[in-house]
């Protein structure tokens, strides 16, 4: 690969009026990863349908977030945050299904997604994107779709979708959150990491959930250093090119906020992730 493969476009940002930064954080993001100098390829998704959405959700519970008239999960009805949420679920239905069509990488900066479950939002999080994205492919044609969830917290709306849908025999999840917490954790994560990614291997994508959170001085995490992500996302990187597996990764999770709301520390993390993107997929 020349370029890195970014889906992104400014209909997927918004001001979630909430603790959580993850709506209005892509932006951000994007503009940290350009003033890397890496080079980059910027797409524009389309928005999933409602059909789209209900692969995954009750219908009524997407039409009702959508028309302002049921919680977000930032907690409230806010009409900005429902126009974005077509377009967040979007950029990572189109970076999986350039990965799996083209093989190599794709990025979807966004986040807020795992603790959604089939009719109701929780944590920040309102539509579950990658379930969406999941069910989106399945129904395209594709096998199998694995999910590497390295958030801080536990994938459990994810897992709930996957029981509700009867999923489990086309969609492999791993969530690092449920067994992970604490900075002596560490070592067991590297040590549980390489077999999860073997058995990983014969999926036709991988959605990475390459989280900010589990950071040390993170609030709302606390176990892994700077270092250590920066490491995490090399291993899964080498690990799924080296078997040629496709992987689309997002950025989910983060909570280190300065007073002004700026967030250095959690985009120090997310262009480390992408840093250790363009060693391996990058050619020279």
């Amino acid at each position: 690969m020349k370029t890195i493969p970014v889906f992104f476009t400014p209909q997927m940002v918004a001001d979630s009026r909430s603790y959580s930064p993850s709506a209005a954080k892509p932006k951000q993001v994007v503009a940290s990863w350009q003033a890397l100098g890496l080079p980059l390829e910027v797409h524009a998704p389309a928005a999933v349908s409602v059909e789209q959405l209900s692969l995954a959700h009750d219908a009524d519970f997407v039409r009702g977030v959508l028309e302002g008239r049921l919680q977000n999960g930032f907690g409230n009805r806010s009409p900005e945050v429902a126009a974005s949420l077509p377009f967040t679920s979007g950029a990572m239905c189109a970076a999986a299904r350039h990965a799996w069509k083209h093989g190599g990488v794709a990025v979807a900066p966004c986040s807020g997604f795992h603790h959604a479950r089939w009719e109701q939002p929780a944590g920040f999080c309102t539509f579950n994107g990658l379930m969406v994205t999941a069910a989106t492919l399945r129904a395209e044609g594709a096998r199998r779709i694995g999910i590497l969830d390295c958030d801080h917290h536990e994938g459990d709306g994810t897992d709930a979708i996957i029981g509700h849908l009867g999923a489990s025999s086309w969609v492999r999840h791993f969530t690092a959150g449920k067994h992970f917490h604490r900075p002596r954790d560490a070592e067991a994560f590297f040590a549980w990491l390489p077999g999860v990614l073997d058995a990983l291997s014969d999926c036709d994508v991988v959605l990475y959930q390459a989280g900010a959170d589990p950071h040390r001085d993170d609030p709302l995490g606390g176990w892994l250093t700077t270092r250590q992500l920066h490491e995490r996302d090399e291993v899964v990187f080498q690990s799924l090119a080296a078997r040629a597996v496709p992987v689309a990764w997002n950025l989910a999770g983060g909570y280190q906020q300065q007073p002004d709301g700026s967030i250095p520390k959690v985009l120090e993390i997310h262009d480390n992730t992408l840093r250790a993107c363009a060693a391996r997929y990058v050619t020279r």
